[in-house]
């Protein structure tokens, strides 16, 4: 089918929809209650199928672009939301994998440990079937005639009983230690198993998320494609606007030292391809980009969008310096570094490339501060702007990322 002809039916379909529902697309759009951090698939919003007919009013038609708009937005969030689950399962088994390999390498100084406690008990029993051993020597003892060598005989048997006891001590303590580490390794490997079982099915929960978000855009048509982006940035301007207007924008604070690093980092990576799952050094998503700009200033903090927000230190907006990290969305699901004058830099959504955005991008939670304890610069003179660094999408409407196996 010729692709005009596909859009036209399309973009009738959508509007056909809104005109027998006017609140059913916002209401398929929204995301049903659910404690996991990954959403069920009936939250998705519900795209209409590219052979359907029907007619579009011109007053439908101004109701399809803000329907279209909910449903993007929720299908991102419950992407980005899948994507932080997967982040932060795989954060754990790559914890789970160190540990799992400094176990084996204890096991391997137990068990060595163990075989030379085990020759060294052996040895005792042999001297001991020859007459070798201590016991022989108290025999010797008793028979002696003179106390002196009598009592020099019965120290050197003192010592020789203790090095037994502290032999066998020492092989009991070593068969011991080798049974606990392997029992707290075989433990682990459970684990890892459990995680990477766990690491794929978040994983495919991803794909599913993005194919979505794909199938959704292949039913607009370039008109409907920069009516919705042109809404979203008229939303972000706004709550820019107000923002500023607010004076929470108002003071300038210098960063700390590792902050302005941190900074630093982020613009170098300015222009790289959002990647889901990805922290570098080729593309980033959220989270990667904002947890590799503070290891490389020396300070390593969570993975994940979630966990920043959990463990890290809660700043008020109008205190922000440059470093903070923003935090988006009800569930702190994505995340910017904040770098001065009411802007961020952020790896946006699939589609899009790290860049610099308005603070107001995204509807906002709140920010945290990895180093509060740190205090600010003296004087602090921000990078420059790359060339081109604010260009490009925010919304991530182009063909989106595909995640890599």
């Amino acid at each position: 089918m010729p692709g005009r002809v596909l859009r036209s039916i399309c973009t009738a379909t959508l509007a056909a929809v809104v005109v027998t529902s006017p609140t059913g697309a916002l209401a398929a759009a929204a995301p049903s209650p659910s404690p996991s951090p990954s959403p069920s698939p009936s939250a998705v919003p519900a795209i209409p199928a590219p052979g359907a007919v029907g007619a579009a009013a011109p007053e439908a038609a101004r109701r399809v672009v803000p329907a279209l708009l909910s449903g993007l937005q929720k299908l991102y969030q419950q992407a980005e939301e899948a994507t932080e689950a997967y982040n932060g399962t795989a954060a754990e088994l790559k914890k789970r994998t160190a540990q799992a390999k400094k176990l084996d390498a204890a096991l391997v100084t137990a068990r060595l440990s163990l075989s030379r406690g085990r020759d060294a008990a052996g040895r005792l029993a042999r001297e001991q079937y020859q007459g070798r051993s201590d016991f022989s020597s108290y025999l010797r003892l008793l028979l002696s005639r003179n106390p002196e060598q009598a009592l020099d005989q019965g120290q050197v048997i003192q010592r020789l009983a203790a090095g037994r006891v502290a032999a066998v001590k020492r092989l009991t303590g070593a068969e011991e230690r080798a049974g606990e580490l392997a029992k707290e390794s075989r433990e682990v490997l459970d684990k890892q198993q459990v995680l990477a079982a766990r690491q794929k099915k978040e994983r495919d929960a991803v794909r599913k998320r993005l194919k979505e978000v794909e199938a959704m855009l292949a039913t607009l048509s370039i008109d409907q494609l920069t009516q919705v982006s042109s809404l979203e940035q008229k939303g972000t301007a706004t709550a820019q606007s107000a923002l500023v207007a607010s004076g929470a924008l108002s003071s300038n604070r210098p960063p700390s030292e590792e902050g302005g690093e941190a900074v630093r980092y982020a613009f170098r990576q300015i222009g790289k391809p959002y990647v889901w799952g990805a922290e570098g050094p080729g593309s980033f998503d959220c989270s990667g980009l904002t947890s590799q700009a503070w290891a490389n200033a020396g300070r390593a903090i969570p993975r994940t969008s979630q966990e920043q927000w959990r463990q890290l230190r809660k700043v008020p907006v109008g205190s922000l310096r440059p470093g903070d990290l923003v935090i988006y969305f009800p569930k702190a699901t994505h995340v910017a570094l904040y770098i001065g004058n009411g802007l961020v830099v952020q790896a946006p959504r699939p589609g899009s490339r790290v860049k610099i955005s308005p603070l107001a991008s995204n509807p906002l939670l709140g920010a945290v501060r990895p180093d509060p304890e740190s205090a600010p610069l003296s004087t602090y003179k921000p990078p420059e702007l790359p060339q081109g660094a604010s260009e490009g999408s925010d919304e991530g409407y182009s063909a989106s990322s595909s995640p890599a196996g």
